[in-house]
């Protein structure tokens, strides 16, 4: 299993399948599978019964999982979809880079 470098609420980019080129936000992560969900990205019709929770019933469209490497990070700074890198700051701190531009994504 791979590292992901991706988190939720990263911004990514599809860059393959179905939806590929589509820009969203990471809602979920699911380390143990290297899979993530993607705000408007998958989506897939569910049939829903009524419950208690849920009194109404019928199909609702919902965000499916998508591998982590069908996704790259969007650079806030440079804009463009990028790998992602890590690097430290003098006082030893961790953080994630991008590999186009070399600004700082955010800290570990």
């Amino acid at each position: 299993m791979s590292k992901m470098r991706i988190r939720k609420g990263d911004r990514v980019k599809v860059i393959s399948g179905k939806d590929a080129g589509k820009e969203g936000k990471v809602l979920r992560c699911l380390r143990d599978r290297d899979l993530v969900v993607i705000e408007g990205v998958n989506m897939v019709s569910k049939h829903v019964k009524p419950s208690q929770k849920n009194p109404r019933s019928g199909i609702i469209k919902q965000e499916a999982p998508i591998y982590a490497c069908k996704a790259m990070l969007v650079c806030p700074s440079c804009g463009a979809a990028t790998r992602v890198g890590r690097g430290y700051l003098e006082n030893g701190k961790k953080v994630r880079m991008c590999k186009a531009c070399g600004e700082i994504v955010d800290r570990v």
